[in-house]
């Protein structure tokens, strides 16, 4: 499977100036599968499970040495750990704290051997450690296969070549627009879980996807078990349901149950957004950069980890999503907005956490807002979405004006096109805007 992580993942392992590296996300999203093909590229590749080799811990408690560690890792697993010849992934590192308290050491001590750590929430486990090496670990944040992986598995790269903004205001070719369109569709059903997409790629059994992604709520819902002295199961998913339900909405714990202190479930979303099956999006002003300079903490919408995921938590209807036109289809749930959403998340700095931001005119008597504010170069630019091919640009064009914008983006089912300072581009193309040259002269 196609994965963009894969260039990332050979950028540091080239990089003179390299770190220990981090690979932080969900669980699921590929970053063990990831991290072994890039293993493969190595004389040797040795991997530990912390989770799984429960003996191996004992080897980081008492010492830090990597010299040590290492010489005990390769008789334990009879594979050499060799600066510049090995990599050494510590895998699942959350189940041994020591592991993690280790890692800086290695860049200290032995700056020349390759190692790599991830875990599934692993951020829980960083939450009590007092510190675990700032300066001397890098973090790459993976997420699921975004709309790009998705199309070049399952219609090869050359297709997901075309998956690109064209210059000059050209439209994309007739075709290619109604077989991505087709292709958004089965993603919106599928997601971008890496099991899901694999399964789909090989049978072309949606039925069994949708059994798939059950199966994946239902291991996310046994992990609520590992939280369970921080908050109660059942309070955590009421949360993250709720979440699928109120997408696209400002989120108000109200919403959640009618009993129970707000308190609660603040803590259950929290603990949700740190296991990374949510993302959060703040309401911001919009006036400057950076634009997380300007949030209401108060104020922010609710996406989940991936779409395929969400619509399941819907409990939508695979016969109706098969036989919705698709303006109807992307309707349901805020499939849209969380597509978007999403989207984004996977084209920022991968260096850091998802990090999304909308607009809303804050006068009373005013309804007026904007799904998602990105910055580009210095310029904060809206961006709005329509489900549909038409409706209107009156949120976007009160920001600009209100904000002095060069130009905004409108994301729709329309092919693209120019409406004066507005770019409309098609929904799949929502994570190329990132790396796009758009500008008021330009498309």
């Amino acid at each position: 499977m196609e994965r963009s992580i894969s260039l990332k993942l050979k950028e540091w392992c080239e990089s003179d100036d390299r770190k220990v590296l981090l690979v932080r996300g969900a669980r699921q999203v590929g970053k063990t599968y990831s991290i072994r093909q890039l293993g493969s590229s190595f004389q040797h590749f040795l991997e530990v499970n912390l989770d799984y080799d429960v003996k191996v811990r004992q080897f980081f408690v008492g010492t830090h040495d990597p010299a040590v560690l290492c010489e005990k890792l390769s008789g334990f697993y009879s594979i050499p750990c060799v600066p510049g010849k090995t990599l050494l992934f510590l895998d699942e590192i959350q189940a041994c704290p020591e592991a993690i308290q280790s890692l800086r050491y290695f860049h200290e001590r032995m700056p020349e051997l390759h190692v790599i750590a991830a875990g599934s929430l692993l951020e829980f486990a960083l939450e009590e450690l007092p510190s675990f090496g700032v300066g001397r670990i890098s973090s790459l944040y993976m997420y699921p296969m975004t709309f790009r992986e998705f199309v070049a598995t399952i219609d090869g790269p050359g297709t997901a070549a075309f998956l690109k903004i064209p210059d000059g205001g050209t439209a994309i070719d007739p075709a290619f627009h109604q077989k991505f369109l087709e292709l958004f569709n089965t993603y919106c059903i599928v997601g971008g879980m890496p099991a899901v997409v694999k399964h789909y790629k090989e049978k072309r059994n949606l039925s069994d996807c949708q059994k798939i992604l059950d199966d994946l709520l239902s291991t996310f819902k046994d992990d609520f078990a590992k939280y369970k002295s921080r908050i109660s199961q059942l309070k955590l998913f009421e949360t993250l349901k709720s979440a699928a339900m109120q997408a696209g909405c400002k989120f108000m714990y109200s919403k959640i149950a009618d009993t129970g202190p707000q308190t609660t479930y603040k803590h259950a979303l929290d603990l949700l957004e740190m296991a990374g099956l949510v993302h959060k999006g703040y309401h911001t002003s919009g006036n400057k950069i950076p634009l997380g300079a300007e949030i209401n903490a108060k104020k922010f919408k609710v996406i989940p980890l991936d779409i395929g995921l969400h619509q399941r938590l819907l409990g939508l209807k695979l016969s109706d999503l098969l036989t919705d036109p698709l303006v109807t289809f992307i309707n349901k749930g805020s499939l849209a907005e969380i597509f978007v959403g999403l989207e984004f998340c996977a084209a920022g700095p991968s260096t850091s956490a998802c990090q999304l931001y909308y607009w809303h005119r804050e006068e009373r008597s005013s309804n007026a807002e904007v799904d998602y504010l990105i910055q580009q170069g210095k310029e904060i630019i809206p961006v709005e979405i329509k489900s549909g091919k038409r409706g209107s640009m009156q949120s976007i064009s009160v920001f600009m004006s209100a904000r002095k914008s060069s130009h905004g983006i409108r994301l729709s089912l329309e092919n693209c096109a120019r409406y004066k300072n507005i770019h409309v581009l098609p929904l799949y193309l929502a994570g190329s805007i990132e790396d796009s040259s758009i500008s008021p002269e330009k498309s």
